[in-house]
């Protein structure tokens, strides 16, 4: 199977007995110049720039975008995560990391600032034939609000690149998650959702990088975690081959409520290796 970036299809998305499982994240600004059709050259003293924003740049001003303090930090104002965040030992304060693709840094997600974009997201009929998160922002938010009011085991995630937030991410304990109950769970296994968020951030090759990048600073930042996981559905061959070549490694094949996926793990003890 040849690698290929997740984001060339909709990513992995959650069971439905994942917290609040029924929907990611926030699309970076994007600015590109354009000439009015038929103008002329400019005169001598007068020099004219159109600029054409796109929907989620101007949703960013009506909506603000993530505080450049709070991607500095890698944390969310106070209560962007539930009590009992320590199960992810502390997320927030995870820090960036070096992609080779740029600098990316998980930032909880706030509901009141990115649910309109992570509604758009989830409504892309490729995203939603995984996720199955579609249709109006009542059911995203639910979604959100479920793990953003929970006890922590779950934390939904913008993943922050070079600034620009691109894609969602959620980052839960697998051992306390109904997906326990499919596979041979360890203690302090950790799992990972993700979703890039704008097509035009898909198939760049950036996604395998991402998916090592989150699951080293899962494996750096929480000591008693030996494997990362995940249970990609087996149908989206690009984001199982992702995983694969971001060095994770195939198990077996479960069949969940919703799905038959691949499980695939990522060891503390071959991270070196893969």
């Amino acid at each position: 199977m040849p690698p290929t970036d997740p984001s060339e299809g909709p990513g992995t998305g959650p069971g439905p007995d994942h917290p609040g499982s029924r929907t990611t994240g926030l699309a970076g600004p994007g600015v590109a110049d354009a000439a009015p059709a038929g103008a002329g050259p400019p005169t001598d003293n007068e020099t004219t720039l159109e600029l054409q924003l796109s929907e989620e740049f101007i949703e960013l001003i009506d909506h603000g975008a993530p505080e450049p303090a709070a991607i500095t930090a890698g944390r969310g104002p106070a209560g962007a995560i539930g009590p009992g965040s320590d199960l992810l030992d502390s997320l927030a304060d995870w820090g960036p990391a070096d992609t080779g693709a740029g600098t990316f840094q998980l930032v909880p997600v706030r509901v009141e600032r990115d649910l309109r974009l992570i509604t758009r997201w989830m409504n892309d009929p490729a995203v939603a034939a995984f996720w199955k998160l579609g249709g109006p922002e009542s059911v995203t938010e639910a979604h959100l609000r479920a793990q953003t009011g929970g006890d922590g085991r779950s934390i939904p995630c913008l993943g922050v690149l070079d600034g620009v937030p691109m894609s969602y991410w959620e980052v839960y304990r697998a051992d306390l998650d109904s997906l326990a109950r499919h596979y041979p769970a360890r203690p302090h296994d950790t799992g990972i959702h993700l979703l890039i968020g704008k097509v035009a951030d898909r198939g760049r090759g950036v996604g395998t990088r991402l998916l090592r990048t989150v699951a080293d600073l899962v494996l750096d930042h929480r000591p008693s975690c030996a494997r990362v996981v995940a249970e990609p559905d087996l149908r989206n061959t690009p984001c199982v081959s992702a995983f694969l070549s971001a060095g994770f490694r195939l198990t077996a094949e479960i069949d969940l409520p919703d799905k038959r996926a691949a499980l695939v793990v990522r060891d503390r003890a071959l991270r070196t290796l893969l």
